[in-house]
């Protein structure tokens, strides 16, 4: 991230005469490339006619004055919007009262490569609240410790001094946040957590208030609670609410699929593949579903974020979603378009070659596939092991439904293979040849250690009804 991106910093005030020129003029003498913008709600002291006066002294100095005080979340989001709007790219948010140091905003710029979100955090070291009161300390630390225990996540949520990267954070996120008061600061970080978004802590120290006195009042206090409890509620009840809806505007034209899976996907429509698509999808729904379902919530806890490695129509995964979230990725366009329709609760979609996957090493907990690994040559395979061993996290799980030479599957495809080409007068390939078919518990485990996997698991037999053969993989 470069200092030449377009930056804006926003301010909200409410009665902050004495704060908001001098908070101003230290922000202008920082030097910084970026334009400043204060947002006022009618304050009755006076503070829009100094802050009018401020930007006639200064040119890149914004003013948005409001009718009437609105809340300090409704001001925020008028902020992010007011920073989309205009093209910038990335946006400080802080308070007026220098309890947030002027001084800590290039720090928190500098540290945001990389990161969609960077927070100011109170508790990263000891020391962040100097000049507290115990009882105000005794209430922050209260409020922390609730946001970490019903919302799931360890960061500041409750702080105003945050650097977004609007590049990395999509406009219509913030469209999902309802509170207008302070609950905004904590929702938006969840928000932002149950989206996948990147969020990086930088060490504050927070003073006691330095002018005027705090604007959260008992009846505000009553309200973040009662927010925290319902967001706390909700990600149970109603998950998709807080999540926006996977889409494919990641496709990547320049991706090349030797194999041909978009043809074979594009071709559902013809006669002979849609009599094959009838076999397989109940071949699917009946028998494989049910043991998949089995094996990812035996493998993996709640909340495991996983990733699909190659997810075709994703007919057996639609149990899964209330279990785990799930990254799905294919090389095929068409079917990740079958893929949405089929899982509309899924957490993401990726249009990726699954040799180069799109993520940050250590991503996910673990990863999985079916009908996959046993169209790649053995050189394929290593590659295709070492790049899953890059994105799961150490200790992580890798589980494979892979056939076997002797399972039902493959004999199911055979035949269907061997009915379709008696009545066609050419032959007929329902999808690229299954070239690495497992033989023995030790042929898996012999393939998956070149890819830095140990075998877990393996089984293959009656119990499995002679389906696939179910490998279970840990990262080394």
């Amino acid at each position: 991230m470069t200092d030449s991106m377009k930056t804006l910093l926003f301010i909200p005030t409410y009665n902050e005469r004495e704060n908001a020129p001098a908070m101003g003029n230290a922000l202008i003498k920082l030097g910084l490339d970026a334009d400043l913008l204060f947002l006022d709600d009618n304050s009755p002291d006076g503070t829009g006619e100094l802050l009018d006066e401020l930007a006639r002294q200064h040119a890149r100095i914004r003013i948005i004055h409001r009718p009437e005080k609105a809340g300090i979340g409704s001001a925020h989001l008028e902020g992010i919007a007011y920073a989309y709007d205009h093209g910038y790219e990335r946006l400080v948010t802080m308070d007026c009262d220098f309890t947030h140091s002027p001084e800590d905003v290039p720090r928190l710029l500098a540290e945001s490569e990389g990161a969609a979100v960077v927070v100011g955090s109170r508790y990263l070291h000891r020391g962040g609240l100097p000049g507290w009161s115990v009882g105000r300390k005794l209430l922050t630390h209260l409020g922390h410790f609730l946001t970490k225990a019903l919302l799931g996540f360890t960061q500041d949520a409750t702080g105003a001094l945050r650097v977004y990267d609007l590049r990395k954070v999509p406009r219509e996120l913030f469209s999902l946040v309802s509170a207008r008061g302070y609950a905004f600061f904590f929702e938006s970080l969840f928000i932002l957590h149950k989206n996948g978004f990147q969020v990086r802590e930088v060490p504050i120290v927070l003073p006691a208030r330095t002018y005027g006195s705090s604007k959260m009042n008992v009846r505000e206090v009553e309200r973040s609670v009662e927010q925290l409890v319902t967001l706390a509620l909700g990600q149970y009840l109603h998950p998709a609410q807080f999540r926006l809806p996977p889409s494919l505007d990641n496709l990547n034209p320049t991706l090349v699929d030797s194999q041909g899976w978009d043809e074979y996907w594009d071709k559902k429509g013809t006669r002979t593949a849609l009599a094959y698509d009838a076999i397989a999808s109940s071949y699917r729904k009946l028998v494989i579903k049910r043991n998949l379902t089995a094996t990812i919530r035996r493998e993996f806890p709640p909340g495991a974020t996983l990733l699909h490695a190659g997810c075709g129509s994703g007919q057996v995964d639609v149990d899964l979603h209330s279990h785990a979230r799930i990254t799905a990725v294919d090389i095929s366009p068409h079917a990740l378009r079958t893929y949405l329709r089929e899982n509309p609760r899924v957490f993401a979609v990726c249009h990726a070659n699954i040799f180069e996957l799109p993520f940050p090493e250590a991503t996910f907990d673990g990863a999985y596939n079916l009908g996959v690994v046993e169209h790649f040559t053995d050189e394929e395979l290593t590659r295709m092991f070492k790049e899953l061993h890059r994105v799961i996290k150490p200790g992580g799980k890798f589980v494979i439904f892979w056939p076997h030479a002797r399972a039902t599957s493959v004999m199911v495809l055979n035949t269907a293979h061997w009915a379709m080409n008696g009545l066609m007068q050419k032959p007929v390939r329902l999808h690229p040849p299954e070239v690495s078919l497992i033989r023995s518990k030790e042929d898996a485990k012999a393939r998956l250690a070149k890819g830095g996997f140990d075998l877990e698991s393996y089984s293959f037999g009656v119990k499995d009804a002679y389906v696939q053969s179910v490998v279970v993989a840990r990262r080394s």
